[in-house]
């Protein structure tokens, strides 16, 4: 059997799995038994939940030296198949050459991607979104390029297309980010019968609040029709004349988890026990956006989220090495949960619980928890040695986090 553990992916399961993984073998003084091999097309970690922010070029955090300096090899290359029978990956790296590698433990951590159903035309030809460093490169190069053409409705109007999660905080955040253009208009378009669906009343209410100070028009029960290059048809029938229509509803897991034979969700996620293994394979662990993984131990799954993502990476990584060592695993659990929409210039929210029906803090002290999260919380020590502490698979829940941000920001 291979002493190798290979981590596909290093957006943020893929590295904290890597760091988790080494953080365990030096523990058993086991470091030069098991190498770690993260497979990644740039040895980068995109700050993606920031990515409806301006300045994109700075949003990455550079893995080389980390990983280094922690003993944890690297491979820039695209993972084209798994195949679980060999226990072997074929890669291709970044000039084109090709190999397989075997693996004693795998750990799929090659997240998702925005899911753009082919039934709405023009779609993928002509909406942007913010799902990559690139995509949303795309669009903040076109977003200052506004200013430059002849002043239209179509110019100065942009379109989120969704209204979640992702939609809100883009939605709030583009009357700044628009503040070249003279009279911008911002609309925000919803095919559920209420904005911010996923949040109770409560919080909702707040959220609208945001949306109207802001000047965010509303489109709720509606969906897309059609994306033009000049417009977005609305499936009311209304037209809205745009040059910018940005798509945000909805990911799904990354196409390898259709390459493993075992049970998904409704999101091509991998179903995995409560060590994050894909019970029907054996060998192979599932970790961030691409495990369906009980978070809770009754009935809420973890969510395609960061604040999920870091601990499932620890856990997965913990258990690869842990597996080939025949050490005892640890069980993935973090049953609290609240998480913090930033709402632009009207500040932030943080809701508490599933539901995220509660209000924990809304507005100017929201928004300083959300900067603390965006700017430091989410990026990993540079010290090798503060990173592999960091990185226990056992760590603060969702309470006691929040409770930790609130007394950083004060």
């Amino acid at each position: 059997m291979s002493g190798k553990i290979v981590i596909i992916g290093a957006g943020f399961a893929g590295v904290w799995s890597a760091l988790s993984a080494r953080r365990l073998l030096n523990l058993a003084n086991k470091g030069d038994a098991v190498e770690i091999l993260v497979i990644a097309p740039e040895p980068v970690l995109v700050m993606r939940p920031r990515l409806y922010e301006a300045n994109t070029s700075s949003l990455t955090f550079p893995l080389s030296s980390l990983f280094a300096e922690a003993g944890i090899s690297s491979l820039s290359g695209t993972v084209n198949t798994i195949h679980t029978d060999t226990r072997t990956v074929e890669v291709r790296n970044a000039v084109g050459v090709e190999s397989t590698i075997e693996y004693g433990r795998l750990v799929l951590a090659a997240g998702s991607s925005v899911a753009r159903p082919q039934s709405i035309p023009g779609l993928r030809q002509h909406a942007f979104d913010i799902d990559s460093l690139d995509a949303a490169s795309k669009l903040e190069s076109h977003l200052d390029s506004l200013a430059s053409l002849p002043p239209t409705k179509g110019r100065d109007t942009v379109v989120v297309c969704g209204a979640g999660f992702t939609g809100i905080e883009l939605a709030t955040e583009l009357p700044k980010r628009l503040g070249h253009i003279e009279r911008p208009r911002v609309v925000l378009v919803g095919d559920k019968d209420q904005v911010a669906p996923d949040f109770g009343s409560t919080t909702r209410a707040t959220i609208s609040e945001a949306l109207e100070d802001l000047g965010v028009e509303v489109k709720i029960g509606t969906g897309i029709q059609a994306v033009d290059a000049d417009s977005v048809t609305l499936t009311s029938g209304e037209r809205i004349e745009t040059r910018t229509a940005i798509w945000t509803a909805g990911v799904r897991a990354t196409t390898l988890t259709q390459q493993i034979l075992a049970p998904k969700d409704a999101l091509a996620r991998l179903h995995v026990d409560q060590y994050l293994r894909v019970p029907a394979v054996h060998g192979v662990f599932a970790t961030g956006d691409t495990a369906c993984a009980l978070a809770d131990g009754n009935s809420q799954y973890a969510l395609m989220s960061c604040q999920h993502a870091i601990p499932l990476g620890r856990v997965s990584g913990h258990n690869a090495a842990a597996d080939l060592l025949g050490e005892p695993l640890v069980e993935y659990n973090q049953a609290a949960y609240n998480c913090c929409l930033d709402l632009g210039a009207w500040g932030a929210l943080v809701a508490g619980g599933w539901q995220r029906g509660s209000i924990i803090a809304s507005g100017d002290t929201a928004k300083r928890v959300k900067c603390y999260i965006n700017q430091t919380l989410i990026y990993p020590p540079e010290d090798v040695q503060d990173a592999l502490g960091l990185a226990d698979p056992v760590g603060a829940d969702s309470d006691q986090l929040f409770e930790q941000l609130f007394r950083a920001v004060q």
